[in-house]
């Protein structure tokens, strides 16, 4: 298409400026230019807020809550923050601040400031010095809890101010529920209640690790801040609260090593020409690891560092250097920056008043001129603690020294492996089946656990374009060794080699043999061990390949099934049970008590939305309300579940939704004559506001509890309604004359299996689809043959890989450290606290 504009005719007109009009034909004029507001443009552009709409895109909307609650304990406001996870898959973050402002904007047609917070951009109350946050704070744009709003299938907000509790709702960032006041307290707080939008996230499952290490983050960062966070999913919970903040925060990050010295060395200073406030804590380890050090500007976590980082480090090289020289300490070896910087735990803490992030995600602080400051306070500071401290410094710069000779011994280490194995001359490991391509773009290599599963991957692969390097039994712990051990490896040298990188800083990827680096392991435990072993190597060694998206883990299927004379594979758990209810449709019946059948696509309908309710109702049991209690006792006037449950005193109330519940407020506090008093616990729960602390409730003492997934749960009854169904016929039908009363009959072929309920329709469907079936559940790739192995794990048409990425790179740091280093009681906690997480166990 040729974009040149097409020549008037010369009788033609020129055109007035204000009348200019598309070329015929284009399709774009001023009826395509859209103006989107706040919440409208966020949805549509989720990304461009909170950097994505992947895992990391979700948890920043938890971090953004957060962040409003630091802020109000860092100006003094506040002195914890609750996170919980509900059971049906919402999440509220509770603090004890001042609760955010609900009283009308002049300037906002009177709308209230609740109101506007969630539904405006650049709406907050940070904008200026007398906001009442006169430290530094992470929040200043005004987005962060308006995006929120835009993200959540539905968000609710309590605020505790001014003597009373005030609610508001939303539902995909829209007002659904004006400013309510349902009752008094002594009280101040934030409350927000969301659940992430299906439409908007890839997956909206909060993870109960990222929030956990978050919230611990916040308490060491703030000293005397308590954090807690509660899962309904799996009763999971952990509080953190330290009175030493950084100098816990640094043991704790070197509880791994063996300290080399028993102190912190802490720093702290201020610039008061940039308000600028310069946190700084750091110990060394004995062990040789790179250095372990966190970068927070304002309390976000900026995990690509910034100028904080580069003006710490300056300080550090620049400090022992020049006492190191002093005290004669480098006569033959001369340390660099990282030699200084080898088995170093550090956290550095800046807050500045006005924070320029990288992204709305803050992975990089920005102000430049907060690097020279911070280079002068550090500097002084550590020469200081070293100068009253000279052992501390001896020990130091024997390291420095130590981590010198190691990285020269190192260095020619490699010249030697490079002699040896001709990586630049073509010389390839004796066990590796190359490929024919060269091309980075169609290349792969596979690491396989063992010679038996290499000789399978061999004969079955693409020989063009697939290479195969075999490994024996389990390589090095290259988080227990220096490099020149690692590079002495039999195993590991040959990876080197089949790469065509050696370790080091001046990696050049685009120089690797082959385009993607894939590891195939078995599923079993001695598997898992191989595939973290190498990935420990990997990330120590290569990282590069990592950062540069190289690097992938093959995902064998976990069954294979036969039936009859075909042969097919099942990749997880949730895809074989599904699949097994589709096997049990096929030529199956449903019949109804009062002669209706279910057959075909309406069958398959009515299975879906089954299995779609299954999950809300196991969230409303999980709270002790069995369905078919709700639905003999509670079921409201149109035949579906209350929203609210409402504790007044000890009386016990149910709403459909909050008009009612609001309706019978007003009646309560009429009647009473004054304000309801709302219970103290802000939380979510399903128990009298006094039981527990064998206390009588106050006649007056409200609670109102909010049971989310009902909503879920009426849009599937609702669903079931159109094909004929009530909610009685999902809860169990009961017994009659001591014998169960069976409503449903699944017929198929000669054979009937009578239901009880509709919640057991799947279980019955899956154990049908089971018949006529061979399942094996495979545990090693031992176990398949070439053809099986190239089928399910190296044909690029069928097969499944796990792409290794860097999304978190400190929990992954931490994590290697904690596994697979030296100490063995860090290691416990981590098996201890996850055992029973451990599912599909093969031993």
């Amino acid at each position: 298409m040729n974009d040149t504009p097409e020549e008037l005719p010369p009788e033609t007109p020129p055109l007035a400026a204000d009348a200019v009009s598309p070329r015929p034909g284009s399709g774009y004029s001023e009826e395509q230019i859209k103006a989107l507001k706040g919440i409208e443009g966020i949805r549509m552009r989720p990304a461009m807020y909170i950097g994505g709409t992947n895992t990391i895109g979700l948890h920043h909307l938890v971090n953004e809550l957060l962040d409003n609650s630091v802020d109000e304990f860092v100006n003094a406001f506040a002195t914890k923050v609750t996170i919980r996870i509900g059971a049906d898959g919402s999440l509220s973050c509770t603090d004890d601040g001042r609760g955010i402002p609900v009283g009308p904007m002049p300037d906002m047609n009177n709308r209230s400031a609740l109101e506007v917070v969630f539904t405006e951009i650049h709406a907050g109350g940070k904008f200026g010095r007398d906001t009442g946050y006169k430290t530094g704070t992470t929040g200043l744009h005004g987005v962060g809890i308006t995006a929120v709003n835009a993200c959540s299938e539905f968000l609710d907000a309590e605020i505790r101010r001014e003597g009373h509790v005030w609610m508001m709702s939303f539902h995909k960032g829209k007002l659904v529920g004006e400013l309510t006041k349902i009752g008094k307290t002594d009280q101040t707080g934030t409350k927000v209640t969301f659940k992430p939008d299906s439409t908007i996230f890839d997956d909206v499952t909060f993870n109960y690790e990222t929030i956990h290490r978050r919230l611990q983050d916040i308490a060491f960062l703030n000293a005397g801040f308590r954090t807690s966070i509660f899962d309904e999913r799996t009763g999971q919970s952990d509080e953190f609260h330290y009175e030493q903040g950084l100098i816990e925060f640094v043991r704790y990050l070197n509880r791994t090593e063996t300290p080399l010295f028993p102190d912190v060395i802490t720093i702290d200073g201020h610039n008061e020409e940039l308000d600028l406030d310069v946190r700084v804590a750091l110990q060394y380890g004995t062990g040789f690891s790179e250095e372990n050090v966190r970068c927070y500007g304002n309390g976000a976590y900026n995990s690509v560092g910034g100028f904080h980082l580069s003006g710490f480090r300056s300080a550090l090289t620049r400090t022992l250097n020049t006492l190191g020289k002093r005290e004669n300490a480098f006569k033959d070896v001369e340390p660099t920056g990282d030699d200084f910087r080898e088995g170093l735990a550090a956290v550095i803490a800046v807050r500045v008043p006005d924070p320029k992030f990288e992204a709305q995600t803050k992975i990089r602080l920005l102000n430049s001129e907060i690097e020279g400051p911070i280079t002068t306070i550090v500097g002084e500071g550590l020469s200081q603690y070293l100068e009253e401290h000279p052992q501390v410094l001896k020990v130091i710069l024997e390291k420095a020294k130590s981590a010198a000779e190691a990285r020269e011994a190192a260095r020619k280490a490699r010249e030697m492996v490079r002699r040896k194995s001709g990586i630049t001359t073509g010389g390839l490991p004796e066990k590796l089946r190359d490929c024919r391509s060269r091309e980075l773009h169609t290349t792969e290599l596979y690491l396989v656990e063992g010679d038996s599963a290499g000789g399978s991957a061999d004969t079955g692969r693409d020989a063009e374009n697939q290479a195969i390097l075999p490994l024996r039994g389990k390589i090095l712990n290259v988080e227990k060794a220096q490099l020149v051990k690692v590079l002495d490896n039999v195993e590991l040298a040959n990876i080197f080699k089949a790469v065509g990188l050696m370790p080091g800083e001046d990696i050049d990827v685009s120089k690797r043999r082959y385009g993607k680096l894939i590891v195939m392991t078995d599923a079993d435990v001695d598997g898992s061990h191989i595939r973290t072993l190498l990935l420990t190597f990997l990330f120590r060694h290569m990282r590069a390949l990592i950062r540069e998206g190289c690097v992938f883990i093959a995902q064998p299927p976990l069954y294979r099934v036969r039936q009859k004379k075909q042969t097919r594979y099942v990749q997880t758990e949730e895809e074989m049970m599904r699949e097994l209810v589709q096997l049990g449709l096929q030529d199956t019946t449903l019949a109804c008590q009062d002669g209706t059948l279910f057959e075909g696509l309406n069958f398959r309908k009515l299975t879906e939305i089954l299995a779609k309710l299954e999950p809300d109702l196991l969230t409303l049991e999980r709270r002790g309300l069995a369905f078919d209690f709700m639905v003999a006792r509670h079921l409201t006037p149109d035949g579906y579940l209350p929203r609210y449950r409402v504790f007044l005193g000890r009386d016990e109330h149910w709403f459909p939704d909050k008009p009612a519940l609001d309706n019978f407020l007003r009646e309560a506090e009429e009647q009473k004559g004054d304000e309801l008093l709302v219970a103290e616990d802000a939380e979510q729960s399903t128990a009298h506001p006094a039981e527990g602390n064998g206390q009588e409730p106050d006649e007056s003492v409200l609670q109102v509890i909010d049971l989310h997934e009902v909503r879920e749960i009426n849009a599937a009854l609702r669903r079931l309604r159109d094909y004929g169904m009530q909610p009685k016929d999902v809860a169990s039908a009961g017994y009659k004359a001591g014998e169960p009363v069976y409503p449903f009959r699944l017929l198929h072929d000669d054979s009937q299996t009578p239901l009880n309920s509709l919640r057991e329709l799947l279980p019955a469907l899956r154990k049908l689809g089971e018949k006529g079936l061979r399942l094996t559940r495979f545990k090693g790739l031992g176990e398949m043959d070439a053809e099986e192995l190239w089928e399910t794990s190296m044909d690029p048409q069928k097969r499944m890989l796990l792409k290794v990425t860097l999304s978190d790179a400190a929990a992954a740091d931490e994590m290697f450290r904690v596994l697979m280093g030296d100490q063995v009681e860090p290691r416990r906690e981590f098996i201890e606290k996850h055992a029973l997480e451990v599912k599909d166990l093969d031993v």
